[in-house]
């Protein structure tokens, strides 16, 4: 095993937030909540008497030119907010950043409550007029912000009942949800090492350990991690059928015909896109099936444990410390395009990662921004293995993704929907994955093929799976009312069976591996790894094939909200209404399954 030099942890491995502000008790936060509220009052003296705007083209230029100052210098909770949220996320468990946190919420709903009437009232323009006006030279710079604001008319409610809508969302959904991930993210175990010893590990950490390819410490990792979850079941019984029921509610008062139905239209995109791409997928439900047959043979087993599907193949047990994998990724950005490595070099030397996990702090890893005037940052949760590097890689192709919208786009066109930010994110994330390829022996190139098979399973089938647990799901509460814990884990087992297979036993404390998983609290959105990997697939291999063709990619990462996704990726000749591109993609994963079979028969490795 080759074992280099662990990173030293530095000022610059945690969040630098004095960008925003000194410190959690600095004044200058509540002049900045006395600026955002001030800009608010302003624009609703201006506009929320008058109805011109809502016929006449220059009026409602003018109008949005305000807006989109609004939105882009203040939002509903300026600087301040963004800094506590970040504060939460670095330590769940404080009861003054919770305080603070639930004060800066209610007063962003405030103002989200006085600006709402603009936003309802743009969706009140009648039919007969809003063609005129999408046609309109004077709002060609707002054209799309407008084509969303029509198509999501049918399901707004009057301005009082939105208001009403907006202050029962903390305690009807999110408190709920920053309960149960505040539980677990506080609890520590004591659980066996690799050393031989035992150590306490926070719930964050367990993830890692149940990877190891000792099997002692990896079933004592599982053990562990289905006593946290077993612990906090019940809690996270009554939270689901919670924000389920709210769910409900919301629908029925806006009157979506299916639960998925509002993640699509605020992703701008099609129901019937979304359809073809779960109904491609899991009618190939056979390739991680025959995945997870060649893992049991290669390590040796008839069957693997549920917790033992991550554990890695083969003699990846290199070392990445933090600073090996920037080297890594910085080296992949920089034959990508030589802005994505200066985007990455900014981001390390300004503190805008936060590297290592700790006590109190979120699991997994994300990458956000806020107003387009802020820094972007992105939290990990490093523990020097391979996996770590891809997350690096993944989150990193976020913040690029967000960097680049944020230089091309004004404030309305700032951001990505969910349906084409994880392309960006594969992307970078895969072109990392075949430089570690690039350099292995036949030995490791198959160690290094199966774990790129094990995270496109994770990526696409395990994702899909998971959007029909949760289809099941509220169609199941919408029948019965509530649902138990038993019943919520016997549909979540028969999903994951659906795209494992027979390969993987669905053994004890499986059935509540639906706590931990946060997506299924935002309802809908995992589709989004699936479609991002398959589109990210063919931007590669545009990009292999000729690298003049990075243009195009910059263009699409540069795009943010100005078009549909559908009319951006046309613009790249990919075509995601059409069923047979999915199955393209379906299909480069079973060929490189096929190659991997090759490749391990070659070398005498199945029995």
């Amino acid at each position: 095993m080759i074992r280099r030099p662990k990173s030293p942890r530095t000022g610059n491995d945690t969040w630098n937030l004095a960008p925003l502000f000194r410190g959690d008790g600095d004044p200058e936060m509540e002049k900045d909540k006395e600026r955002v509220a001030r800009c608010a009052a302003r624009f609703a003296a201006k506009w929320k008497t008058r109805r011109d705007y809502l016929r006449d083209p220059l009026r409602l230029r003018e109008a949005l030119d305000d807006y989109e100052a609004w939105k882009r210098r203040c939002g509903t909770d300026g600087t301040a907010g963004y800094y506590v949220w970040l504060r939460t996320q670095q330590d769940q468990n404080d009861p003054a950043i919770k305080a603070a946190y639930n004060k800066i919420d209610e007063f962003s709903r405030r103002i989200e409550n006085e600006m709402q009437f603009f936003y309802l009232r743009l969706a009140t323009i009648p039919f007969r007029l809003q063609k005129g006006l999408l046609e309109n030279r004077a709002l060609k710079k707002y054209r799309h912000f407008l084509q969303r604001i029509f198509a999501e008319s049918a399901h707004l409610l009057s301005e009082p009942e939105e208001r009403i809508l907006n202050l029962k969302a903390a305690t009807s959904n999110g408190n709920w949800v920053r309960m149960t991930s505040g539980f677990l993210a506080r609890d520590e175990v004591k659980v066996l090492l690799e050393d031989g010893g035992k150590g306490v590990k926070t719930f964050a950490e367990l993830g890692s350990l149940m990877n190891s390819r000792n099997r002692r410490v990896r079933d004592s990792a599982a053990r562990a991690f289905n006593h946290v979850l077993g612990r906090y079941v019940d809690v996270a019984e009554a939270e689901v059928n919670s924000i389920l029921q709210d769910k409900k509610t919301d629908d029925e008062l806006r009157g979506f015909s299916r639960p998925d139905q509002s993640r699509h239209l605020s992703d701008d995109v099609e129901t019937a896109v979304v359809d073809e791409l779960l109904a491609a997928v899991a009618g190939r439900f056979d390739i991680p099936a025959r995945f997870y047959r060649l893992k049991a043979r290669l390590l040796g087993v008839r069957r693997l444990k549920y917790h033992e599907r991550n554990v890695e193949y083969g003699n990846i047990t290199t070392e990445y410390p933090f600073a090996e994998s920037c080297r890594i990724v910085g080296k992949v950005m920089a034959g990508l395009d030589s802005s994505f490595a200066e985007i990455f070099s900014g981001f390390l030397k300004a503190g805008q990662v936060d590297v290592f996990p700790r006590k109190g702090k979120s699991g997994g890893a994300f990458c956000i921004y806020h107003l387009i005037g802020h820094p972007t940052y992105i939290l990990l949760n490093h523990t020097d293995r391979i996996h770590d590097v891809l997350t690096l890689a993944h989150e990193l192709g976020h913040g690029i993704n967000n960097e680049l919208v944020k230089a091309r786009q004004h404030a309305l066109y700032f951001g990505t929907t969910v349906s084409t930010a994880e392309v960006a994110s594969t992307f970078m994330e895969d072109f990392v994955l075949q430089e570690i390829l690039r350099e292995s022996d036949d030995e490791t190139r198959l160690a290094v093929m199966m774990m790129k098979l094990n995270d496109e399973v994770s990526t696409i089938f395990r994702q899909v799976a998971c959007y029909r647990f949760e289809q099941d799901l509220h169609a199941e509460f919408g029948k019965k009312g509530y649902l138990s814990k038993e019943a919520i884990g016997t549909l979540f087992r028969r999903h994951m069976a659906a795209y494992m297979g027979d390969a993987v036993e669905q053994s004890a404390g499986s059935e509540n591996w639906w706590v931990y998983w946060s997506h299924i609290r935002y309802f809908f959105y995992v589709y989004s790894y699936a479609s991002g990997l398959l589109i990210s697939k063919a931007l590669q291999n545009a990009v292999k094939q000729d690298r003049g063709h990075m243009v195009k990619v910059k263009e699409f990462l540069s795009a943010g909200l100005s078009d549909s996704p559908e009319r951006i990726f046309l613009r790249l000749g990919i075509d995601i209404r059409d069923r047979a591109f999915w199955e393209q993609g379906l299909a480069e994963v079973d060929g490189l399954l096929q190659e991997t079979e090759a490749l391990a028969r070659r070398l005498g490795r199945l029995k």
